[in-house]
């Protein structure tokens, strides 16, 4: 969901990647509320955040989003990156109903869409 909302709200200026540490298939819950407002997730695969680490690619920009990746230690990224850590509950451990469920990963959407406007404000503060 996060690489979905900043490559939505600032695809000009970034170019987001997401990947985890144990992929798995995606979610059917977040494909379901990124659709309701407007975004379609459904053809994206779950990356490997160490096929990304050892592919070579520059990041100027790391960014938790879960516990298990500081728990884990997230891995090195060539050149020059600043980490971020953003603490928001992973949609695939929610459990209830199915509406539930779904209300739970809605706040997550919402949250993460909340923190990466606000950092992309403060990003554009210090350009």
């Amino acid at each position: 969901m996060a690489e979905a909302w900043l490559n939505r709200l600032q695809g000009d200026q970034f170019e987001a990647y997401s990947a985890g540490y144990k992929p798995g298939n995606l979610n059917p819950q977040a494909v379901e509320v990124m659709k309701e407002v407007g975004i379609d997730i459904s053809e994206q695969k779950p990356k490997s955040v160490f096929e990304l680490a050892r592919g070579g690619m520059l990041f100027s920009y790391v960014i938790t989003l879960c516990d298990e990746a500081l728990e884990e230690g997230c891995p090195i990224f060539p050149g020059i990156t600043k980490r971020l850590h953003w603490n928001f509950p992973d949609p695939s451990t929610v459990t209830g109903s199915r509406e539930d469920k779904l209300e739970a990963v809605r706040r997550i959407r919402d949250a993460i869409r909340s923190s990466i406007e606000q950092w992309i404000n403060q990003f554009r503060a210090t350009q």
